[in-house]
């Protein structure tokens, strides 16, 4: 039996990895504590469960959602956006409702990519966003993110072989998963180097809610901000996060209308849409009261508060995140340059699960990713499991 060529390239998965080595430890009699995933669990609020809910009764939301049935969802999506980011939006023509942020940037590369394109990533960046790539059988070009350029890609350092190949160049701020941010002026450099080279910005921005600081200039800004006329731009949106919606897979993507047909087309061949009910869930989101989002930030930040001062405690120096779910710590010698070896044998021997840095990207090598997704108390005694395993290892 043989299989797709493509196949050869999607070997390895950072989340598909643990969750082998997270079995083995459950397998040998590990409490599993779980920081690799970075799925909430905190619940959904009961206003958008009710409108799910009660949609589950009428029958006219059973069948196939084709495009014009999510006409409501698309209509409260620009709204939505329009009232946060002063920005105007043509829901008919500028969104597209996705299954999951994950869907519309692993299908958007079949809509832009021609097999042997460049598509210009983060490194180390979200493994979605690789794989899409791969599947529509284009090249990747990696831009590291180093700590010296504060975890920024450096554009003048892409060479102009590669941009003379290049479509799409995919960013995504708040980072996953380093935590850092970008200022506006960066994001105005990337519209400019992208529309001088006729290259595709693509924004995924699930995190846009999950800044820690009420300071201005640290805020997540849309690319729209640099790129009002959407001339080269789309961005991705998504419930996961700020909603805590991440197993009901709904999302969005807004952006200048030719790339937005352009997606469309793709998912007509593929899927249906998200179910009705679950849109309805996603109007309630975004219609409804947001103290919920608020509450959901406070609590991530107050996980945050407990993790890295416990980190602290116990001598292991990790940076203070201003934004996303995760700490991304630099590893502790003699982990420096082997961060997978580190997670499998922290999960084997204690049962803290985390993310291997080299798993999202070469350049995240010496680092791991905590996932802030339990309460302060069992953070705490990860902390402790962890500090037991480096007065061991």
């Amino acid at each position: 039996m043989k299989f797709a060529n493509r196949l050869n390239q999607l070997q390895s998965n950072v989340f598909a990895d643990m969750d082998q080595a997270k079995a083995v430890a459950v397998a040998n009699g590990k409490d599993l504590i779980d920081l690799s995933l970075g799925s909430s669990d905190l619940p959904v609020a009961e206003h958008i469960l009710s409108a799910i809910r009660n949609s589950l009764a009428d029958p006219c939301t059973h069948g196939y959602a084709l495009f014009h049935s999510t006409r409501r969802f698309r209509e409260v999506a620009a709204t939505w956006y329009t009232e946060r980011y002063g920005i105007a939006v043509n829901p008919e023509t500028e969104v597209l409702q996705l299954i999951g942020c994950q869907e519309g940037t692993a299908h958007l590369p079949l809509a832009l990519l021609n097999p042997g394109d460049f598509a210009l990533l983060q490194d180390p960046g979200y493994p979605s966003h690789v794989g899409g790539v791969y599947l529509a059988g284009g090249q990747v070009y990696t831009m590291p993110l180093l700590a010296e350029h504060q975890f920024l890609p450096q554009f003048k350092a892409i060479p102009e072989a590669v941009l003379n190949q290049s479509r799409m160049m995919v960013l995504s701020y708040p980072h996953n998963p380093t935590t850092a941010t970008a200022p506006l002026s960066f994001f105005e450099e990337a519209v400019d180097f992208c529309q001088h080279h006729n290259i595709v910005l693509v924004h995924d921005f699930p995190y846009a809610d999950f800044v820690f600081t009420d300071q201005p200039d640290q805020i997540p800004p849309s690319i729209f901000q640099a790129d009002k006329e959407k001339s080269i731009s789309i961005e991705f949106f998504t419930f996961s996060k700020s909603y805590n919606m991440g197993g009901f897979r709904i999302g969005f993507a807004i952006g200048n209308a030719a790339i937005i047909r352009a997606l469309r087309q793709v998912k007509a061949v593929i899927d249906f849409n998200q179910y009705r009910g679950i849109q309805n869930g996603a109007i309630a989101a975004l219609t409804g009261p947001q103290a919920v989002v608020r509450h959901t930030v406070d609590t991530f930040r107050q996980r945050r508060d407990v993790f890295v001062q416990g980190m602290q405690d116990i001598g292991w120096s990790v940076p203070t995140p201003v934004a996303t779910l995760y700490v991304w710590a630099k590893l502790p010698q003699p982990w420096q340059h082997n961060s997978v070896e580190f997670c499998t044998q922290l999960v084997q021997q204690t049962g803290v699960a985390a993310s291997p840095g080299v798993g999202f990207g070469k350049s995240g090598e010496g680092y791991v990713r905590f996932a802030l997704v339990h309460p302060p108390e069992m953070l705490t005694e990860a902390v402790q499991r962890i500090a037991n395993f480096l007065s061991t290892g």
